[in-house]
């Protein structure tokens, strides 16, 4: 048996499973929604519609395919019977009392997520998976420097087997990607124009969208662009992170940044292929803040701690602000290991744009080992603190 490293999730999908009927496992390809759902519920009957038949039978007669796979059932892959969803609903409806009786993982967000909300809407359970966290890795005790999570990504299998060559593995997930979900999510005339998108959108990480720029730059239409991003996002490929920008200000950008969800994948991309490539890459502070998103993303999943935004005007930026309830933590990315006061003023010129006394942490964010203090009010601190 493979080596397992313990995910912050589990315990959220065992609860949600003691509460509602259904619950649903989405995220990216390869983020081990599958195998966490077999080993979080081993005594269930497990059916992947990877396979045409069981999906066929799944989409055109569910109740014989229902009656042939009975409950308590994980059901892989589920975007697959898009009708599934229906009977679902009558049969959990038939029997509203019992909890955790399906299990349904799925890698197309948007096609999951709409048969989630127009048949199961209040009956399910729904979990976001995405790779393995910096915290993740460490506390299964593997011995990792944050260069070497950078360059090899989050997905699972890659620290499960360290042989696994990364850059072979992430070869093989391009495959995948661009031959299975893009031709059930779209149809996308010529996938090598696709590729060159995916590339095109790896050197913008980090960066402010410009659609008409990246559809230029591809020769591509932007309304093509907008549709391409759309599937990218739904396919958990990549974030659109927004900007905060309540207080109304005419001179803040109102467009999103862009961030490629995996590193690993963003260094694949971008031709880093080990952690001494990306030491001398052009590109080091983007996959820098490019992580530290993907870091800050998985933390506040789990932790009640607000939701992620980034502030900039004509001549200030924060990289990350997370809100709640009126109070803002401002943080920046900084790839160095001993950052200096300049990027702490920075921080502390965004916060006069803000309500006084409203902003609870500032800081910088790392390579730094340790945290400390950098002025009275701003700290350096490590990713694995942020």
């Amino acid at each position: 048996m493979k080596p397992w490293i313990p995910r912050l999730a589990e315990e959220r999908v065992k609860r949600l499973a003691s509460q509602r009927p259904v619950v649903v496992i989405t995220g990216a390809r390869q983020t081990g929604k599958t195998s966490l759902a077999r080993r979080l519920f081993p005594k269930y009957e497990f059916v992947t519609l990877d396979l045409p038949s069981e999906a066929s039978q799944a989409e055109n007669d569910p109740a014989a395919f229902l009656a042939r796979h009975p409950a308590p059932l994980i059901v892989d892959e589920v975007q697959y019977a898009p009708g599934l969803f229906r009977h679902l609903k009558a049969v959990v409806d038939a029997d509203r009392g019992t909890n955790g009786r399906f299990i349904l993982t799925g890698s197309q967000k948007f096609s999951l997520m709409q048969g989630v909300s127009e048949s199961l809407a209040g009956r399910a359970g729904i979990v976001e998976l995405e790779g393995v966290s910096l915290g993740e890795l460490r506390h299964a005790k593997r011995k990792t420097h944050v260069e070497e999570v950078i360059a090899r990504g989050a997905m699972p299998e890659l620290w499960e087997k360290p042989g696994l060559d990364a850059a072979e593995f992430y070869q093989a997930y391009m495959v995948s990607y661009l031959e299975r979900d893009l031709r059930a999510l779209l149809e996308v005339g010529n996938l090598r124009d696709f590729e060159r998108f995916l590339r095109a959108c790896a050197l913008r990480s980090a960066q402010t969208l410009n659609k008409a720029e990246l559809a230029r730059d591809v020769g591509i239409h932007p309304t093509t662009a907008s549709t391409w991003l759309s599937v990218l996002e739904a396919s958990n490929q990549i974030q659109m992170l927004e900007p905060w920008f309540a207080n109304g200000t005419k001179s803040l950008v109102k467009s999103p940044k862009l961030y490629l969800c995996d590193t690993g994948l963003l260094c694949y991309l971008m031709g880093i292929r080990k952690p001494e490539d990306l030491m001398d890459s052009p590109y080091t502070g983007a996959v820098w803040e490019t992580f530290v998103c993907a870091e800050l993303r998985k933390k506040l999943r789990h932790e009640d701690r607000g939701d992620l935004f980034y502030w900039r005007d004509q001549s200030r930026e924060a990289d990350f602000l997370i809100h709640k309830a009126g109070r803002f933590e401002l943080l920046d990315a900084k790839w160095s290991s001993s950052p200096d006061t300049r990027g702490a003023k920075t921080l502390a010129r965004v916060a006069e744009e803000l309500p006084e006394g409203s902003v609870r942490r500032m800081a910088l964010v790392c390579r730094a080992p340790h945290a400390y203090p950098l002025t009275p009010a701003v700290q350096a601190v490590p990713v694995a603190e942020a």
